[in-house]
């Protein structure tokens, strides 16, 4: 309900403010604009599902190693205490707790080509237990608001478009998008939580979330120390992790006496066929963001956001970075490009384009998660799962506005 919603709340919002445009201003390039725009969207959904092929054979081969190996109900036996207070609907040790981990591991170190075919898997394996395949279920929701809401400890990809657009500290952003992304996780599981009446406020998930939170925060300050090993560290620790995983799920794939290659081909036969089913929701969900997107709505809300602030005596200097944030829930290419030309128009090491930098490295991207996630597996009723993931965006946009200004605002 909530992405049928949307998705016609998008075309009728775009058709009403391309008609002004036509009527009243005389653009008449605008419908072309938005037609233009609906078929690019169309391709690149297209180009996007092929382009998923090869990873998601490659991760879902060794994943099926994993399996038989044995090494994913190991890591869910790690986890499961935590988990399964998130997660009281999933059996005890059910693989997809290990699916769950690796997901979230390889957002944490920004592994995108990584994270999606862990995530996928795990939206199956999830789905297996879902009683109404064609409704979210609990534990579905609780999945994909934790991962839309982005949690990355080094926000690799930030750092490197900065560094291309010449700036004088490429990692200046590293520590506020941590402490960002944090936040926007936080507020999601809590939101997700009182939905689901999941009491968090036992041993468990305490002791968990302040390992977690005293991790983090001795990262923040070893890197606040020692900035030049960011980039060393994301280099080494990533990319071995990855290499680590394969070559442990080979070696016990060869312990437990599998055909490992067999195992490898039956897991990678799956990516091709996940890699097609959700190319129809990835064509309605982008092109419906491109609609919205080419009608120019994004310039009226942030005149209105500039407008509305500064009659309040609220600085606006942040208001030049909302463009990111407006986008980065519907498109990680848009907002992407929404970021880098802030970095264009006012410099890489300004405060917009600080405020961009954190704002683009504090959540992930929660409609096209989920049309991929939901859609891989045939769900068509989300429930509350989008709401309760804008709000875990909205706090990371906040305390992205905020945690710029304590750091970088002079």
């Amino acid at each position: 309900m909530a992405l049928n919603f949307i998705w016609i709340a998008f075309f009728l919002i775009a058709f009403i403010i391309a008609f002004i445009k036509l009527v009243f201003f005389g653009d008449t390039e605008i419908f072309k604009t938005i037609v233009d725009g609906v078929f690019d969207s169309a391709n690149t959904s297209v180009q996007i599902s092929i382009g998923l092929i090869g990873v998601m054979s490659l991760f879902l081969g060794f994943m099926n190693i994993g399996e038989k190996a044995g090494a994913v109900g190991f890591m869910s036996r790690i986890v499961g205490p935590f988990f399964r207070k998130l997660f009281p609907e999933i059996p005890k040790n059910h693989p997809a707790i290990g699916h769950m981990m690796m997901n979230f591991s390889a957002n944490l170190l920004n592994l995108d080509n990584a994270a999606t075919p862990f995530g996928l898997k795990t939206m199956q394996s999830l789905q297996e237990l879902n009683p109404n395949k064609e409704t979210a279920s609990n534990a579905q929701i609780m999945f994909m608001v934790l991962h839309a809401s982005g949690l990355t400890l080094i926000p690799i990809s930030v750092i490197a478009q900065r560094a291309i657009m010449k700036s004088s500290d490429p990692t200046l952003i590293f520590i506020p998008c941590m402490i960002a992304t944090f936040v926007a996780t936080v507020v999601g599981m809590i939101a997700v939580s009182i939905k689901q009446r999941i009491n968090l406020l036992n041993p468990v998930v305490i002791g968990w979330i302040g390992t977690i939170s005293l991790l983090i925060g001795a990262m923040v300050y070893f890197f606040r120390m020692h900035p030049g090993k960011i980039d060393i560290f994301s280099k080494v620790v990533s990319n071995g992790l990855i290499l680590l995983l394969f070559i442990g799920f080979i070696i016990g794939g060869l312990v437990k006496k599998i055909n490992v290659y067999e195992a490898f081909i039956d897991g990678a036969k799956q990516g091709f066929d996940v890699a097609v089913k959700i190319i129809p929701f990835l064509v309605g969900m982008l092109v419906a963001i491109s609609v919205l997107r080419n009608c120019g709505v994004f310039d009226y809300v942030i005149q209105s956001f500039t407008w509305f602030f500064g009659s309040l005596g609220i600085n606006t200097d942040f208001v030049k970075a909302l463009p990111t944030a407006l986008m980065r829930p519907l498109s990680g290419s848009a907002s992407r490009a929404m970021m880098l030309d802030t970095m264009k128009q006012y410099g890489a090491d300004s405060f917009p384009s600080l405020v961009s930098g954190v704002m683009q490295g504090s959540s992930d991207t929660t409609f096209y998660i989920v049309a991929l996630y939901f859609g891989s597996v045939g769900i068509k009723k989300t429930r509350y799962a989008v709401p309760a993931a804008l709000l875990a965006d909205l706090a990371g946009v906040i305390t992205a506005i905020t945690v710029s200004y304590i750091f970088f605002h002079r």
